[in-house]
């Protein structure tokens, strides 16, 4: 089978991998890509969308994944783009993937279904959002937009509103859109993803992230410094109401409001006293969480997808590890507010019992790998229990360095 990844980051990295070790002879294939992606895949010869889905038709390629979310909504939208060429995409439409794409669009949707979720207002201005805040701290600001995972801010007092807005309304930092003030939830966070196929879904292995920077969930957020996954993060009674009052009320209203969905859907959770409540969907599978997701995913996963793509869900086909799997992240000097790129990386060769996926890395002239953006690697091992699980990541990660690293020590830890 031929199947082509579009992605070139650590997500995109352990779906490939996934793929790879998923039985038959596949010959896969990634776009954009990068250095560590093609060890194992062949680059696509496109600079766009149109020319991407061009090459895939004289090529004969058998499906398409959609791995990172900005290819959904660019242009066309590459689901779109793929249907339109007779190529079976595992990714959902740029109608659909504006869950994603726009905050402001999908509290609609979940105001408009009855899905447990946080209120929120949606302003256009500065003005109208310091507005909306008044003196009501901690609140939750989101751009409404895309933003790589770093448009929300979790303000506990009004200097971080005024940072974060700032960024958002005077420099821009993720282009013009609007702003949703919303309440602040407390309680543990989980991440729950499903594989959607029309009006039916399953249920993968639910993870929790890490966004904050530093150790004990302190610092600034980022797009995630690790992540742990396992059938036993929750209890089957908690995911039976979230399965009732969120993912299926999530299904029906895709089908209500006539939005085609094929592929990955990821549900942000915040476990309040009040019971679970949504925060954000992601259309596509998290980063880091699909790093320590996919390692638990045993069986046939590229004829999954395939099939998921054609619209038949075939859960038959995966099962699902009940073990533990965590995955630590390792970023770059000035990560989250900048990157440094060009820090040479050592010790990988010595890692063992573990994965590593490529998140900002490339070659250099030497043939040595360097950093080559904020979060540069992934670092995952798996585990029977969680302490074992811990153990084994974070000691297969002390053997990798490189000048400027930022790492946390307490990534399946804390919050337990």
């Amino acid at each position: 089978m031929k199947i082509v990844v579009v992605g070139k980051g650590g997500r995109e990295h352990a779906l490939l991998r996934a793929l790879a070790e998923s039985p038959g002879s596949h010959e896969l294939f990634c776009f954009p890509g990068s250095d560590a992606i093609f060890e194992g895949a062949k680059p696509v010869a496109a600079d766009g969308l149109e020319s991407l889905v061009a090459w895939m038709i004289v090529n004969a390629v058998d499906f398409c994944v959609a791995g990172e979310e900005s290819y959904l909504v660019k242009g066309e939208g590459l689901a779109n783009l793929c249907e339109k060429a007779g190529i079976p995409c595992w990714g959902p439409h740029l109608q659909s993937a504006q869950l994603e794409a726009s905050k402001e669009f999908a509290k609609k949707f979940l105001e408009r279904h009855g899905i447990p979720t946080a209120r929120a207002t949606a302003c256009a201005t500065l003005e109208e959002t310091v507005a909306a805040i008044g003196r009501k701290f901690p609140t939750v600001l989101k751009f409404d937009g895309l933003a790589a995972g770093k448009g929300v801010a979790v303000c506990l007092v009004e200097q971080e509103a005024t940072d974060f807005l700032d960024e958002v309304f005077v420099k821009q930092r993720f282009g013009p859109g609007r702003v949703l003030v919303e309440d602040f939830l407390t309680g543990p966070e989980v991440s729950i993803f499903a594989a959607i196929v029309d009006d039916c879904y399953l249920i993968f292995t639910p993870a929790r992230d890490y966004k904050r920077l530093g150790e004990g969930d302190a610092g600034l957020n980022t797009g995630g410094m690790g992540a742990v996954a396992s059938r036993q993060l929750i209890s089957a009674e908690l995911l039976a109401e979230i399965e009732k009052n969120i993912v299926v009320p999530t299904v029906e209203g895709l089908r209500e409001d006539g939005l085609p969905y094929r592929g990955f859907l990821y549900f942000g959770l915040m476990l309040t006293p009040d019971g679970p409540k949504i925060i954000e969907y992601n259309c596509r599978f998290g980063d880091p969480e699909c790093q320590a997701v996919m390692p638990l995913v045993k069986g046939d996963l590229a004829a999954f997808c395939l099939a998921g793509a054609k619209g038949e869900l075939k859960p038959e086909l995966i099962s699902f590890d009940e073990g533990w799997s965590v995955c630590v992240v390792l970023a770059s000097a000035g990560y989250p507010e900048s990157s440094r790129s060009g820090d040479v990386i050592r010790g990988l060769d010595e890692v063992g019992n573990a994965r590593v996926y490529h998140a900002g890395t490339r070659r250099n002239a030497a043939g040595e790998w360097e950093t080559n953006g904020g979060r540069v690697l992934a670092v995952v091992a798996g585990g029977s229990t969680r302490q074992d699980a811990v153990a084994a990541a974070h000691a297969a990660t002390d053997k990798v360095s490189f000048d400027g690293m930022q790492r946390r020590r307490d990534i399946g830890i804390c919050n337990f």
